[in-house]
């Protein structure tokens, strides 16, 4: 398509954007994360001499385009919202703008990127909330579809709200801590249990967190367990506590709660593991399970119930001999018919405070400003009636993208951001079952301008 736009389209410009229809697991919103990894790809985006020997060797572009290619140089203006943001559907997470050979050669690299990283920062913030403020640790390297996914998914966990990981390479790299405790294989080298635990507090004594599920965790890991935090004690130091990886979890960290407060350590850490999600968790913490942090994997880092973010990468409109010509993509499914034009997304707030209550799609020229505006549902398949809103503040969500700097933000930075982000939201859009729909409108000018096209082509 590249090579071909080079031939035919040569001067024109597009603008695209990117965004989603449907959010995972039934939720009301998406966190919008991997910016900054775009931003990083598309600083060093090249063709080296191995890349043109090789697109030679296909023998599908002509001469130009492959020269094309080897002088390239990134043309393109990016606006988006930042990482952490909640954002609803059709909302654009983000809008590129440049030349249409350009543009269309970034498609895939950026949604590959951000349909990753969005959904498994959703998930997170999911099993977070379920969590109730319990700490999180990222514990799903070994079942993510591949290296980068465990990396940057890890990341992304982190600002969905988890508070470590058990991925040392993403913890250098993100500078997350670092999180882990023994496995069941240290127990089963040993001789017994008993050594095995002590073993491991001689190399740790100021971090013996014990895995007491090898064997049988009520007859013989928690007693060893409370045997090996008494030495503890007796030589100065303060054992972490147990992790349970198996079993009624809910019953034994019953169980395992009274036996360790019956020997004197009330301050012990319960931490569980095992194909946890935010449904157990929360079936986990309805029936008060004495349960202090969870190391949460597969269901995390490949967002197994819900495994795919559909994010789309839709041309809006095309600029031509200095005329800007709105696009739309039409489907006999209502729910893939696109907006079209340039377009600016809107967070609405009651005034004078941080409560927002909608959101509005708009055309970019259009002002939004705090007068009365006539709106009208975005949903694809609502009954289009125009309504005015009036007596709000309004907040641009995109911001432009420099991409001659560094994005490089902490990645707590970014969770403290998405934070508080989600507090300005209304409680009811964030439940996990059957949240409330945060109404996004578009204005009265974009739903007739897309009308006006459906008209034309239909």
């Amino acid at each position: 398509m590249a090579n071909g736009f080079l031939q035919q389209l040569p001067k024109d410009r597009a603008t695209f954007d990117i965004f989603f229809r449907r959010v995972p697991d039934e939720g009301s919103f998406v966190i919008a994360a991997g910016l900054q990894q775009v931003v990083g790809e598309l600083q060093k985006l090249h063709f080296d001499a191995s890349d043109i020997a090789y697109f030679k060797q296909l023998k599908l572009y002509d001469e130009a385009f492959i020269d094309y290619l080897a002088n390239f140089k990134l043309d393109c203006e990016i606006t988006a919202v930042p990482e952490g943001t909640p954002i609803f559907p059709r909302e654009p997470l983000m809008t590129i703008e440049g030349p249409l050979v350009q543009v269309q050669m970034l498609e895939t690299l950026v949604l590959n990127i951000l349909n990753h990283q969005s959904l498994i920062a959703t998930k997170a913030r999911r099993i977070n909330y379920a969590a109730a403020g319990r700490p999180v640790m990222e514990f799903g390297a070994r079942r993510a579809q591949g290296p980068d996914s465990a990396t940057y998914g890890a990341r992304a966990a982190i600002i969905g709200g988890c508070s470590s990981t058990s991925n040392v390479l993403a913890a250098k790299q993100f500078q997350i801590p670092a999180a882990g405790t023994m496995a069941h294989s240290w127990v089963e080298a040993f001789d017994d249990e008993l050594t095995a635990f002590q073993k491991w507090a001689e190399i740790y004594p100021d971090n013996s967190a014990l895995l007491v599920d090898t064997y049988d965790v009520l007859k013989s890991g928690i007693p060893n367990a409370i045997k090996v935090f008494q030495q503890l004690v007796a030589t100065g130091h303060q054992p972490v506590g147990i992790r349970i990886d198996s079993g009624d979890i809910g019953y034994l960290t019953k169980k395992a709660r009274q036996m360790l407060d019956q020997a004197g350590f009330m301050q012990a850490k319960i931490t569980v593991s095992n194909a946890l999600d935010e449904n157990v968790i929360t079936a986990l913490l309805q029936e008060q399970a004495p349960i202090d942090n969870f190391g949460i994997g597969e269901k995390l880092i490949t967002s197994s119930s819900s495994p795919v973010l559909s994010g789309v990468y839709k041309m809006a409109a095309i600029e031509r001999d200095g005329r800007i010509i709105p696009k739309i993509k039409i489907s006999g499914s209502r729910e893939k018919i696109t907006l079209p034009g340039r377009k600016r997304t809107y967070r609405l707030f009651y005034p004078g405070t941080d409560k927002a209550f909608a959101d509005v799609i708009a055309l970019a020229d259009e002002r939004i400003d705090g007068r009365p505006l006539e709106v009208i549902n975005s949903d694809p398949l609502s009954v289009k009636n125009p309504t005015v809103i009036q007596d709000f503040d309004a907040r641009e969500l995109q911001q432009t993208v420099n991409l001659a700097q560094s994005t490089d933000k902490s990645v707590f930075e970014i969770q403290r951001f998405s934070k508080g982000r989600l507090a300005q939201l209304p409680d009811e859009t964030q439940r996990l079952t059957n949240p409330d729909r945060y109404m996004v409108f578009m204005s009265k000018s974009l739903a007739d301008l897309q009308q006006a096209l459906l008209d034309q082509r239909l």
